[in-house]
Order: C-alpha cells, then structure tokens, then sequence
C-alpha cells in the first residue's frame, strides 16, 4: 500500500482505532498524521519534505479517507495550500522556500483561507481585505467553513493588494495561528465530517510581515491563471480521491457479507477500481497542467461523484435495513460520501462552460 510505504504507520494507527474516533470534533487523527510527517507530503525533497507527486497523494488521500473521511477532507485542504505555495515557489525568487521547509521540518498543518465552499466565489477569491500599514499587511475578515480550524499552524489566505504599476493583484499571506488576532468559534454543525474542524476562523486587525506575503503577477478579476489552474487540478483530485475512499470503506463492508448477493458484489467492485483508474490516470496525465487539463480533472470529478452515488445505492440495499440500523457506520459513511458534491465548482455552474469548452471555446471556472 502506498500509504505505508509513505508514511510508515499511519494506516496502522487509523485501522486500530473505530471509525467514531476519527470522525468525532476534536479527534486525534490530526495529531497522529502530524506524528507520521504527512504535511510534508507535497515539499519538494530539496527542501526537506518527501516530494510526493499527484499520483501519489490521490493514493494516499483515497487510502486515508478509507480509514477517516474527515482526515482526508481535512488534509486535502493542507495539500491544497502546500501544492499552491510550491507552484508560487518554482516561479519567483521569494522567500517561499522557506515556509516550505518549515513545514517540512517541524511538521506545520496549514490551513486554507480561500474561498472553497463558498458558492458563486472562485477558489481563490480574497475572503479576507488587506491594507498595507507601517510595513506590515493588515488582514481583517471570516472563512467558514474553515478546515483545520483548530489545528492549524498556519493559514494561507488570497488577499488583493496594490501591485507596482498600483493595479490590484493577488497575493497569498501565511498567517502563524498564534497571531494576535486570529480567533476560531463552532460552526460545523453536523455530525458528518466533524473530525475535519471545519468551524469559523475570523481575523481582526491581523498584523503579517511583508516576508509572509507572496505576491502573485494575477490581476484580480483575471479569469483564470497558471496558480489557479494548478491550485484547481490538485484540490479536484484530491477531494475525488478521498471521499472515494470513503465510498471504499463502505464497499468493504459489502465485500465482507457471506449473505450478499454476488452480482451487486461484482458490480460495486467494479465500479470502485474503474473511478480508481479514472483518477489515477488523469493524475498522470501526461503534459503541463492548463486548461485542457483541468477540464479533464473536472469531468474526471463529476464521474466519481456518479460512482460514488452508485455504489451508494447499491451497497446501503445490498447490506439491508439491519445492517443500517444495527451499525451508524453504513449511515454515517453514507452521508460522508455525499458530501462531495457541496465542494466546488458545482457540477451545474460548469455545465454550460465544460460544452463550450470541449466545442472550442474558454472555459470559464465561476
């Protein structure tokens, strides 16, 4: 398994464990990923972190959420962050290596303060505003919800700020959690993905040195440029890789029943390895990321989001009402994967730009 020979003990760790322990708030599985290195999944090997590519964190995520959906929807959001930082860090000359090791080095979780899951908002849409004050830039603002909330050791946060020719640009700011300022309240009110600390993270009067802000060369109100498309290609995958692995942990329990029919056995297996292969393949795709890619990894998405619908309907049936009332895992895992579908871009937002596109148009990402 690749998890294991990622981070050696991890699975180890998870499968000892209930699922209940990993899906509640305040679960230990934050901490037991932090002990196994996994924030440095993404940071590059010359900067101390394992170097770990598309290919490989989709396995691991789809392996982790097989063990706990909200540790694998909450350290998506980590690889999000990370795989953003390290595309800004292979095109300017900054400083961002250096939060790439310290990462790396004292296994820091980052969150992400983009705007993932606010609907009618790109991903990378600034949720927080940003004044330049006695050197130093001054954030103020809300995400919610905010993966990681209360485990964060850093938030990386889309801010617009004057470029040098006084057009506004975006820029990517690393907040420390213990700034001054930076307060976390409940929000996540639902059992579903508890573990994942999604609650409110607010900025008040939030002071960042210039060394933690990276400027991007984006305009803001640009369509779409190189840093989202790449930030897009690894969320969209990632996200798809782990809830699939959610949807494996409930195919697992059909696979075991003795009583089960057969056929829907055969068809749920099926179903499972083919979005696999799906997701594996378009994450090696071959070529540099852009749009065509991305436009691949959006249906690739939406085609695991259907299987994982499938194996849904055909498992909670194939399993019976006594294995759904005598067990909240199958429930639990059952609302767990459905979620999916609330991250973005929704499927109905991209219809019309996914038929344009592929007929030879742009592709528009709301």
């Amino acid at each position: 398994m690749v998890l294991d020979e990622v981070l050696p003990g991890l699975d180890k760790r998870l499968a000892e464990a209930p699922l209940a322990t990993w899906e509640q708030p305040d679960a230990p599985g934050l901490a037991v990923f932090k002990e196994a290195g996994g924030p440095a999944l993404l940071v590059p090997q010359e900067h101390g972190g394992l170097g770990g590519d598309l290919l490989t964190a989709t396995q691991v995520q789809r392996a982790i959420g097989s063990r706990s959906p909200s540790l694998a929807v909450a350290t998506t959001m980590h690889h999000f962050s990370m795989a953003s930082l390290v595309e800004l860090a292979t095109r300017s000359s900054g400083m961002e290596w250096m939060l790439l090791t310290a990462v790396a080095r004292d296994s820091l979780l980052v969150a992400s303060g983009f705007a993932e899951g606010r609907a009618g908002q790109g991903i990378l849409t600034p949720t927080m505003t940003a004044t330049e004050r006695d050197g130093v830039v001054v954030l103020n603002g809300t995400k919610k919800p905010c993966s990681l909330a209360r485990s964060m050791d850093l938030l990386s946060a889309s801010v617009v700020l004057p470029g040098a020719d006084g057009n506004p640009q975006l820029a990517i700011a690393v907040v420390p959690a213990s700034s001054p300022g930076v307060s976390v309240r409940p929000f996540w009110n639902t059992p579903s993905l508890a573990g994942a600390e999604s609650d409110e993270v607010t900025l008040t009067d939030v002071e960042v040195p210039q060394n933690l802000v990276v400027r991007t060369e984006l305009v803001d109100g640009d369509r779409l440029d190189h840093l989202q498309t790449v930030g897009f290609v690894w969320f969209e995958l990632l996200m798809s890789a782990s809830y699939l692995g959610a949807a494996t942990a409930l195919a697992d329990r059909l696979l075991g029943s003795t009583s089960a029919d057969v056929g829907v056995q055969a068809q749920v297996a099926s179903t499972i390895r083919a979005a696999t292969l799906l997701v594996e393949g378009t994450a090696t795709r071959p070529g540099a990321i852009g749009e065509d890619r991305l436009a691949d990894v959006l249906v690739c998405r939406y085609a695991v989001q259907d299987a994982i619908t499938r194996v849904l309907d055909l498992t909670i049936e194939a399993l019976g009402g006594m294995a759904f009332i005598s067990s909240g895992e199958v429930a639990y895992l059952a609302g767990a994967c459905r979620a999916l579908a609330f991250h973005p871009p929704a499927r109905h937002r991209m219809a019309s730009s996914l038929r344009d596109y592929f007929t030879g148009g742009p592709l528009r990402v709301p």
